[in-house]
């Protein structure tokens, strides 16, 4: 389990990316380099951090379907994920 502080950092990241998207873009477009660098470090998007949505877990994170490995075989085992089966794991 993560801590609320590592959860809450990420969250903190993900909306400052959100508003400085559009800036973003634009800058870039433009090549504007210096405008960039005086944009907050945390708004660039590849600071983000996939955590499980479940458990806040870093590692072993499943893009498809935003949950750690852990959690995947979990669920899966109990049946709440449709159309895996448990081979041998």
């Amino acid at each position: 389990m993560a801590k609320e502080s590592m959860k809450a950092r990420e969250v903190k990241r993900k909306k400052l990316v959100e508003k400085y998207a559009k800036k973003r873009a634009e800058l870039k477009a433009n090549g504007d380099y210096v405008g960039l660098s005086k944009l907050p470090k945390n708004s660039n998007p590849i600071r983000l951090h996939n955590r499980c949505s479940i458990t806040g877990r870093p590692k072993g994170y499943i893009r498809q379907f935003g949950i750690s490995r852990i959690q995947f075989r979990e669920m899966a085992s109990a049946g709440l994920i449709p159309g895996v089966k448990k081979a041998s794991w």
